[in-house]
């Protein structure tokens, strides 16, 4: 006899709904079921569940989940929806913290909107706003707009400057919350037409005791600091994003990743043997070159904290940059590739454009996107 799928519970999750647990409060499911949720996007609230939804177009995947444009058919608001199905501990562990990561981080200006989440049919769906791009798919659309990049900048130092201080204060924001977030790299920076540019994906965040992160949790290697590298690490704390985030600029900087690809011994001999990557010499200012070589200094403890970087000269100089102009001119070279290409409407909430991962990681992305799983 077939299966009425309508007929089974939903549980809805809200972002007030929190329980008490180690290492800080945890969202976890309260014990009433129902089939729908309200949320709110931008001043609209809308009621959601899996009936009234289509799904657009798959945005990104990988072994954490995947992530689907969809359309809120009663609206006509379009949302990203990260669906993971929580099969074991470790998954369920996984989910809890990126949800609850977004849960507290709920009004941070450069971490992803978080809107709400059901269960059904063992699969947790977390609705979040969407963004144009992840920023490895927009550093080469970047790419491709230049002739030569050995001659031209492919993308200005004010918008590296700008993505930079986003990330740097959200990094800094989670910090507060004794959160580290353990996976920085260009997958997981998004951005939209607007210039806004935001943080995502916070299934292996950590939670500090006394400023140091005490588990190893898997993250993507190569943007891995040395200390998070060794056979035993003995503990870290918040600047191994730092040197993830040096990484990651000086990637987009220059178009590509510092250590050798594809071979994970020869990667971990030249970050522990070969000196600290350096940006290429008269190409951009000497303070994103200094920026650069605190980020990527090799013993951590002579790393910056956030406050350090916030109060760099770099960071200071392009606080206020408006990287919109160029954000448009990248993301409309590809249309095909944002949201402006998808054929269905939508209400546009909050600095999120819409009309309708990585480089070295697990994770396969296309734009717009939202919190990718990886």
């Amino acid at each position: 006899m077939p299966i009425d799928k309508s007929r089974r519970p939903k549980i809805v999750l809200t972002p007030e709904m929190t329980i008490g647990g180690g290492g800080g409060d945890l969202v976890a499911p309260p014990s009433s079921l129902n089939r729908t949720t309200v949320i709110k996007v931008g001043d609209k609230e809308i009621e959601i569940n899996p009936d009234n939804v289509n799904v657009v177009k798959e945005l990104g995947h990988g072994a954490y989940g995947i992530v689907e444009l969809i359309q809120h058919q009663p609206s006509g608001i379009n949302l990203a929806v990260k669906k993971i199905r929580a099969s074991n501990l470790q998954d369920e562990n996984r989910l809890l913290r990126d949800m609850d990561v977004l849960v507290k981080s709920r009004g941070c200006p450069n971490i992803v909107e978080f809107y709400g989440a059901i269960f059904w049919e063992s699969d947790v769906y977390l609705f979040m706003e969407i963004m144009d791009s992840s920023l490895d798919k927009f550093y080469k659309l970047a790419y491709a707009l230049v002739p030569d990049a050995t001659t031209e900048i492919a993308i200005p130092e004010p918008v590296i400057g700008r993505i930079a201080g986003s990330v740097v204060s959200a990094l800094h924001y989670l910090y507060t919350l004794k959160v580290i977030h353990r996976d920085v790299k260009p997958s997981n920076i998004l951005i939209n037409r607007t210039g806004v540019v935001k943080l995502c994906d916070f299934g292996i965040s950590g939670y500090l005791v006394n400023s140091m992160a005490k588990t190893n949790e898997a993250g993507c290697k190569p943007y891995m600091a040395p200390e998070r590298l060794r056979p035993r690490p003995q503990g870290y704390d918040i600047k191994s994003d730092v040197w993830s985030l040096g990484l990651t600029l000086f990637e987009i900087a220059t178009g590509a990743f510092p250590y050798p690809h594809g071979n994970l011994f020869e990667q971990l001999k030249s970050i522990f043997q070969d000196p600290p990557p350096k940006l290429p010499p008269n190409r951009y200012s000497a303070d994103f070159e200094d920026f650069i070589v605190k980020c990527l200094e090799k013993e951590y403890q002579n790393r910056p904290n956030y406050t350090q970087l916030l109060d760099l000269q770099f960071i200071r100089t392009y606080a206020d940059a408006d990287i919109s102009e160029f954000a448009k001119k990248v993301l409309d070279s590809s249309p095909e590739s944002c949201a402006s290409a998808a054929s269905t409407p939508t209400i546009t909430p909050n600095n999120t454009t819409s009309s309708s991962s990585s480089s070295n990681g697990s994770t396969t992305t296309t734009s717009p996107t939202s919190a990718v799983p990886t």
